[in-house]
């Protein structure tokens, strides 16, 4: 894979582009998105190039797991476990996904409506 087809969490994640990183381990790596949709929002990607929800398969358990287990520890960094968040996984282009990578947006900081929209 190129430089060009790298995915901008790709270059995140090869130290390419800055990040406010707030977690990071051996799997997965959680920052604050650039582009924020409420006061806390902070995305959290596995390491391994994985492009959405529907891409994830039964070798894909342990990590998917990991990154759902990770979503309360970033949560708890963040001090909002108490206040509550939304966590969202956008898939496929009208589920809202503009990056072909996995990751959970986890929004908090102010009351969140649903419908989202």
């Amino acid at each position: 894979m190129t430089s060009e087809e790298k995915t901008i969490f790709k270059k995140i994640i090869d130290g390419e582009i800055p990040a406010n990183v707030v977690f990071q381990d051996d799997l997965c790596l959680a920052f604050h998105d650039a582009f924020p949709q409420a006061p806390v929002h902070v995305l959290l990607i596995p390491k391994q190039e994985i492009e959405n929800v529907d891409s994830l398969d039964d070798q894909h358990r342990d990590l998917a797991g990991h990154l759902l287990l990770t979503v309360p520890k970033v949560a708890r960094l963040l001090g909002i476990e108490d206040s509550g968040y939304r966590v969202v996984a956008n898939c496929g282009k009208d589920g809202g996904q503009s990056v072909d990578h996995l990751h959970l947006h986890i929004l908090a900081g102010r009351p969140l409506t649903w419908p989202p929209g």
